[in-house]
């Protein structure tokens, strides 16, 4: 037996690859429902080899289905996924709402699959920060090897993070790079992108770091061992899909970066492309489609007693959203919601 899925958001970017997630991995589906808001109602989405019409979210009754995996924003989610999660249905959440609840277990499938297990104190379970997400896939094999004291991380994330605004953005300021006579002044983001990288992603806080380098310090805490220190740098470059890392860490015991190499080899989740040379490494652009974490340029850091460098690369929209709701939902199935 299969589950009843609904995928809430259906139209946008991230629930489009929910779904063909779930087709591609062969999730056991019994009955699956593309829910979006009314103004995209009717709407058709594919599904495999399927093609879906969208239902309206404002009036859909969650109850009697299974899982719910929700890709809409914090508003919405405010309003819909406590009336999913009260109806039975387990929401997997992709928004930041529900992260930081100490009720609401933050779960990255390779790292903290047992964590699942807390979903049945709201009925919900979250999705971390797409730069969070990959990033801690690396770092556990190697804290549970060496125990991981401090993380200095530089993101570069590619504009489809802030949705298809940000993708259109960069697109038609491109184009107008050629054309100066049609000018396409920022809307989405503070400064130009297009040929250009932005040093600010969400909003700034007091501390005068950005609300996604907070995210990521405390996801991070949550999610691997709240002991470890995190700093971070988020900034916005023009790639359309794929999020890349400067990673340096450093350890309490010394870890030799052969060893590393061999320990992030064997991960789950984890692909190694690292060859000293021209090309040894992977760039965004190779990782788009794909389900892996890659991993390039492992080095010794010789600046600290006990440090490592590496480069991390993954598909912000798989790893980084849909692919990891969909893994929640498979651990969740394995775990919890067994069928017979």
């Amino acid at each position: 037996m299969g589950y009843r899925v609904a995928v809430v958001g259906a139209t946008g970017n991230v629930g489009r690859e929910m779904l063909n997630i779930l087709a591609e991995r062969q999730f056991p589906v019994d009955e699956i429902v593309a829910l979006a808001s009314r103004k995209s109602l009717g709407s058709e989405v594919s599904f495999g080899d399927r093609t879906l019409k969208t239902k309206d979210l404002d009036t859909f009754d969650f109850t009697g289905w299974d899982i719910a995996l929700f890709a809409v924003g914090s508003d919405a989610t405010k309003i819909y996924a406590p009336k999913a999660a009260n109806s039975g249905c387990v929401v997997i959440d992709n928004s930041s709402l529900y992260r930081y609840d100490a009720d609401v277990p933050l779960v990255v499938p390779e790292v903290n699959p047992e964590a699942v297990e807390g979903y049945t104190k709201k009925n919900i379970i979250a999705n971390p920060n797409c730069s969070t997400a990959q990033m801690v896939v690396a770092l556990k094999p190697l804290h549970d090897r060496a125990t991981i004291k401090r993380v200095v991380v530089s993101t570069y994330q590619s504009v489809s993070g802030a949705g298809k605004e940000g993708i259109d953005e960069l697109w038609d300021q491109t184009k107008s790079i050629y054309n100066p006579t049609d000018d396409k002044p920022a809307r989405k983001f503070t400064k130009q992108i297009a040929f250009n990288v932005i040093p600010h992603i969400d909003v700034f806080m007091d501390s005068g770091e950005t609300k996604e380098e907070w995210k990521m310090v405390a996801e991070t805490k949550k999610i691997v061992d709240p002991s470890i220190k995190v700093t971070a740098t988020c900034v916005r470059v023009p790639v359309f899909v794929g999020h890349s890392e400067a990673v340096n860490i450093e350890f309490e015991e010394f870890l030799d970066a052969d060893e590393a190499r061999d320990i992030l080899r064997e991960a789950p989740g984890v692909m190694v492309i690292d060859k000293r040379q021209d090309g040894g490494y992977v760039t965004p652009i190779e990782c788009v489609g794909d389900y892996a974490t890659f991993i390039s340029r492992i080095r010794q850091d010789s600046t600290i007693e006990n440090g490592i460098n590496l480069w991390c690369v993954s598909d912000n929209l798989r790893k980084g959203a849909a692919l990891n709701a969909v893994q929640i939902a498979e651990t969740l199935g394995m775990r919890c919601l067994k069928k017979g």
